[in-house]
């Protein structure tokens, strides 16, 4: 079956987001904008929250990580996108497809879970301030952050596993990079299999993470009617404005498309939402922080003055 399968199949025809030539060069001009900027965004905080000892925390530590991710998955579908505009014969290799996939899926799975660690990290912050750095130490950082890895790079590699092990009976993908639910359709044989293995995972993934962030917020809200200072409301609100515009868009995108009627469900609105989580959210999430975070800011101004009195 996998001979037949590697014989068949060499490469896939990716439809893209149109077929109308008339709007793949201004589509070209806004995509590479909204990558580049995200590139420059998640890049930006990475090294930022590396360099800068003011932004050494761990609030700052997961910031760090949830730019990693950001620039992962959109790093495994945004440049081959944007070369799919300006070729004729918009193609991938079979084995391209599935790095994509086995990429893609990790980064996106790692992101819900870095989010709701992320959420735990305020809600300790701000309901036990005294033991905040005493609770995240480094070493509970580093297990927050390195067990998602870890089980969505198994998870991926077992999607991957179980995508790619069976033959395909078309090379035809109607979106604009490798997804599961396009390459299934191709599936010759019996898919209940994987479909089902997907279904669950994807439901634990996004239930598990975002019952964390709910429960977190919950305390954090009960925490902040306790407090009789209006100044200390003020201040814990702010701490979460961030990371709760973050979660809304990125959370509400994806349950947006999964959790959507099947009558309302076309393949039009698939790629609409693809485009949002693969490529703009990537690109907003660096501007969230950088524009709502005073530390982010400062730290920002301090190595843009660093930078000038360097090079004048």
């Amino acid at each position: 079956m996998e001979g037949h399968n590697l014989t068949a199949v060499t490469e896939f025809i990716l439809l893209g987001i149109t077929n109308r030539p008339e709007l793949k060069a201004p589509l070209f001009g806004l995509f590479l904008i909204i990558y580049v900027t995200s590139l420059v965004g998640n890049l930006g905080m990475i090294i930022l929250t590396s360099v800068d000892p003011r932004l050494r925390t761990p609030m700052y530590f997961f910031l760090k990580h949830l730019a990693v991710t950001d620039l992962g998955y959109s790093t495994a579908v945004g440049p081959k996108m944007l070369v799919n505009f300006v070729v004729e014969r918009n193609t991938i290799s079979y084995y391209s497809c599935a790095a994509q996939l086995a990429c893609f899926l990790l980064f996106i799975g790692s992101e819900l879970f870095i989010l709701s660690a992320m959420s735990y990290d305020r809600y300790v912050a701000i309901c036990s301030p005294l033991l905040y750095m005493a609770i995240m130490s480094r070493r509970i950082c580093w297990a927050l952050v390195a067990i998602p890895y870890l089980y969505c790079m198994f998870l991926s590699l077992l999607i991957i596993i179980e995508i790619f092990s069976l033959p395909f009976c078309g090379d035809t993908i109607n979106h604009f990079y490798c997804d599961c639910v396009p390459l299934i359709s191709l599936l010759c044989s019996d898919t209940r299999e994987v479909e089902f293995i997907i279904m669950i995972f994807a439901a634990f993934d996004l239930v598990s993470s975002l019952l964390m962030v709910l429960v977190s917020y919950l305390l954090i809200l009960w925490a902040i009617l306790r407090m009789k200072s209006a100044e200390g409301r003020r201040k814990a609100l702010s701490t979460c404005g961030s990371h709760l515009t973050v979660v809304t868009v990125f959370y509400g995108t994806l349950i947006f498309m999964y959790v959507q009627p099947q009558a309302s469900h076309s393949i039009d609105t698939d790629k609409l939402s693809s485009i949002f989580y693969t490529l703009v959210i990537p690109m907003l999430n660096p501007l969230i922080y950088s524009l709502r975070n005073r530390d982010v800011k400062c730290a920002l101004r301090g190595t843009w003055e660093k930078l000038c009195s360097v090079f004048s």
